[in-house]
């Protein structure tokens, strides 16, 4: 029987992706579908796609599939084959990414969940079929110049400081979860306005725009394919681009550029950047901006005490991991609860 999991080292296989020739293309796509056997469909689609190359992140439910990954250009075509053949993905629309080095994931993983994007909601007490209007690029720029109209970024508050839609409401949301109800009770006494929702790729809103309608929202709407697809939308037809910054990914790029400007600040130093980084202390691993010479100066690391401990050989290391020496570390990876990293670094 095939090996159905990765089994190789990540450092040997990122080793193996920086010297990979090919070229390959980073796309993204999801579909709400019933899925009648999804362990069967994620062992299906693991060995195929295995054998095609595919990198990325697949997750399968019994609602659908969600999936972020990369695919060699001269194994494309047979990609798409395999696609069309399966009745419930037969024509998936296909968000390709707006950068692309070919360097976003370096293995494959296809995992099957409860659900394909977690939200922390019973789906049974509401029509999820029953979502907002899909809006192109120019309705969603045009709807944003209405009077009273609301937009509603439905990111986490790490993807939307380096990125947002002018004059957005930008939840301080760790995750999908959390953000819903937040959303329904910062938007609670308008219900009859005009409200615009958009995401990375479109999945959050689809189950977004369904829970507000279910909570009585008389107008929501949704960016069709999300910031992926307005960028790729705003290029083709020479459109305004309302959104600024980037558009944070979940891959290894950890961002894609849409405009020229930075919004936000390295972190630790205070100077225009808008570039994510993980503290290189795996036992930290905090999600924070970072900016070249600080990544430079500090190795990478969020603060002096992860700094050390990313000095010390990798046995030393280890042995921190496994609580063998006990010490300090911002073990709070994504959270918007960061230390102030600059006051941290200015202590002295």
């Amino acid at each position: 029987m095939a090996l159905l999991h990765n089994r190789v080292d990540k450092n040997v296989l990122k080793k193996r992706l920086q010297e990979e020739n090919l070229k390959r293309v980073t796309l993204s796509f999801y579909r709400y579908v019933i899925l009648e056997n999804p362990p069967l469909m994620r062992d299906q689609l693991y060995k195929e796609w295995k054998e095609l190359n595919v990198l990325g992140r697949i997750y399968i439910a019994r609602e659908g599939i969600n999936a972020q990954i990369s695919v060699p250009q001269e194994n494309w075509d047979a990609f798409q084959d395999t696609l069309q053949a399966v009745p419930a993905f037969n024509k998936m629309p296909l968000k390709k990414a707006v950068e692309d080095d070919g360097k976003s994931f370096y293995k494959l993983a296809v995992k099957v969940r409860s659900k394909i994007v977690a939200d922390g909601l019973k789906d049974d007490a509401f029509d999820v079929t029953n979502v907002g209007r899909h809006l192109t690029a120019a309705e969603f720029n045009r709807a944003m110049e209405i009077p009273d109209s609301i937009v509603v970024d439905m990111r986490n508050h790490y993807e939307s400081e380096i990125g947002y839609f002018e004059g957005a409401i930008k939840p301080q949301a760790d995750t999908f979860r959390d953000e819903l109800p937040l959303v329904a009770e910062l938007l609670k006494d308008k219900k009859d306005k005009k409200v615009l929702l958009y995401c990375t790729g479109g999945i959050r809103c689809e189950k977004a725009s369904a829970y507000l309608k279910h909570q009585g929202y008389k107008d929501v709407n949704q960016l069709h394919g999300g910031i992926i697809d307005y960028a790729r939308q705003v290029k083709a037809l020479g459109l305004e681009s309302k959104f600024k910054g980037k558009n944070f990914v979940f891959d290894e790029r950890l961002g894609e550029r849409i405009s020229s400007e930075i919004i936000s600040t390295c972190h630790q130093c205070g100077k225009p950047c808008d570039t994510h980084t993980n503290c290189a202390n795996a036992d930290c691993h905090l999600l924070f901006i970072q900016c070249e010479e600080c990544k430079t100066n500090y190795l990478g690391c969020c603060t002096p005490e992860c700094k050390t401990i990313a000095e010390l050989p990798i046995e030393e290391q280890r042995k921190l991991r496994k609580g063998k020496i006990k010490k300090d570390t911002h073990a709070v990876y994504k959270s918007r609860l960061r230390p102030n990293l600059k006051e941290i670094f200015n202590r002295k």
